[in-house]
């Protein structure tokens, strides 16, 4: 995905239509490429959802991220497990699933192949990634 198919932006963060099951589940859609210079909109989205039971982060349209894009998502998944509650990725794809596989925090998340399946696996409590991979 180029910046004029993502708004003429690098990287966008939504909340999809009708996604988030509850208030309790928030549903974040990432596009475009997630590096230091973007790692902005993502920061303040995660911010906003601090007592969240669940988020679930549908990478489908994330086409690049470099550490500082993972590091964010280690510490937000971090303060969730604090409060009881869990962050979730879905729709990994090429290159992005292969940096989460390299670094092996594809075990540390709860990882689903899309944002339907994220969605149907709404099981309480925090997630260590075990077994998760669907």
């Amino acid at each position: 995905m180029d910046a004029e198919e993502n708004g003429g932006e690098r990287f966008a963060v939504r909340i999809p239509a009708g996604a988030a099951t509850s208030d309790a589940v928030v549903v974040l859609a990432l596009s475009g490429e997630l590096d230091h210079d973007t790692i902005g909109p993502l920061s303040v989205a995660l911010g906003e959802h601090p007592r969240a039971r669940r988020v679930v982060v549908d990478c489908s349209g994330l086409t690049f991220c470099d550490s500082t894009g993972l590091n964010e998502l280690l510490r937000a998944r971090l303060r969730l497990r604090e409060t009881g509650g869990r962050l979730d990725l879905a729709g990994l794809r090429p290159p992005v699933d292969r940096m989460f596989e390299i670094t092996g925090a594809e075990r540390v998340f709860h990882v689903y192949d899309d944002l339907a399946e994220a969605l149907a696996d709404d099981e309480p409590g925090p997630g260590d990634g075990e077994g998760a991979r669907g």
